[in-house]
């Protein structure tokens, strides 16, 4: 299995399990607050986090923390991968097939997917090689993604 799929997983079920409301009109703003036996007029007790998502200002800490904690966890794997043949691997193919760069032939979209640059790229020769291999592979096999 790809190591960087089951770590994009293990964040994405955190992130699920975590208490982050989502409101886009005043009816889900009021349904969103009873989820957190709270009323429209509690408003300062959550905050906005963009997007139309909020969190209570209680999980304020625990939230970023928790966002902090996804970035480092992904920054050890990738520092982890000495050959670029492993996560590094894994992260381009994933993100390539992801966006779809058998169609558009621009990785932009998996560069910003993953944090990077093609300068930030261009200077780790590990990362250089996993997204060469990477598009060699994804190309060859596109129709399978």
């Amino acid at each position: 299995m790809n190591a960087y799929k089951q770590l994009k997983d293990k964040h994405q079920k955190e992130m699920d399990a975590f208490p982050l409301g989502v409101a886009f009109s005043d009816k889900q703003f009021e349904e969103m607050m009873q989820k957190w036996d709270l009323t429209v007029n509690d408003a300062d007790k959550i905050c906005s986090i963009s997007g139309g998502c909020f969190i209570r200002k209680s999980d304020k800490d625990a939230f970023f923390e928790m966002l902090d904690r996804f970035k480092k966890e992904k920054e050890d794997a990738i520092a982890a991968d000495k050959t670029g043949k492993g996560l590094i691997y894994d992260m381009f193919i994933y993100e390539l097939a992801n966006h779809e760069y058998c169609i558009t032939y621009d990785y932009e979209e998996t560069f910003d997917a993953l944090g990077l640059t093609l300068e930030k790229i261009n200077a780790d020769q590990r990362l250089v090689r996993g997204l060469q291999k990477a598009l060699k592979d994804y190309l060859k096999n596109s129709s399978n993604y």
